[in-house]
């Protein structure tokens, strides 16, 4: 597995929060405004959302408050199929807390047909891989009745640490849990 730092290996350089990273099977490019009708495509599939917190997020109006959300977040990732070339997801930086060594990473959703093939696993690994010579923890908030993706954060080493009520796009309260991997 290859991972490209997009400015400097050394950690004591400013974090950036869209990095290109590049792995066997997914490539991790920072979103572009550009990108909406594509990741729309992959995003309109109702199954994608249906433990999810919120689970309408394949309407193209949710939709659009998600992606602008990703745009504004200054770490959001276009997630691209090697093999391909096609757009199959996104993933983002948020929640970095310099003084306390820490980032969130989430926001995360891939195609139906990548599921269970290795591609999260090998994102996730690639935004930690890149993450830890900055941080000592990285979080992950995953909806309450989440359990697919709770399943999947488990088993690259995430640890439960706790619980907690966030607002969703639409500003009303979502139970989460929150997991956590820790710097070796």
């Amino acid at each position: 597995m290859v991972v490209i730092l997009s400015l400097c290996e050394n950690p004591r350089m400013e974090f950036d929060l869209q990095p290109i990273l590049k792995g066997a099977l997914v490539h991790l490019r920072p979103l572009v405004i550009e990108d909406f009708e594509a990741l729309y495509a992959v995003a309109s599939d109702p199954l994608v959302w249906e433990q999810h917190p919120e689970p309408l997020r394949y309407r193209r109006d949710v939709f659009q408050k998600f992606f602008d959300g990703a745009m504004e977040s200054n770490g959001a990732f276009a997630v691209m199929d090697i093999a391909s070339g096609r757009m199959i997801g996104s993933s983002r930086y948020y929640g970095y807390y310099p003084a306390q060594r820490e980032i969130k990473i989430g926001y995360t959703f891939v195609a139906r047909e990548f599921w269970g093939a290795g591609y999260n696993p090998e994102m996730k690994k690639l935004m930690l891989d890149y993450a830890f010579p900055h941080v000592e923890r990285v979080l992950f908030e995953i909806g309450e009745t989440n359990i697919r993706s709770q399943t999947a954060i488990r088993r690259i080493g995430a640890q439960l640490i706790g619980k907690a009520d966030l607002p969703g796009l639409d500003g009303t309260m979502r139970k989460m849990v929150v997991f956590e991997i820790r710097r070796l």
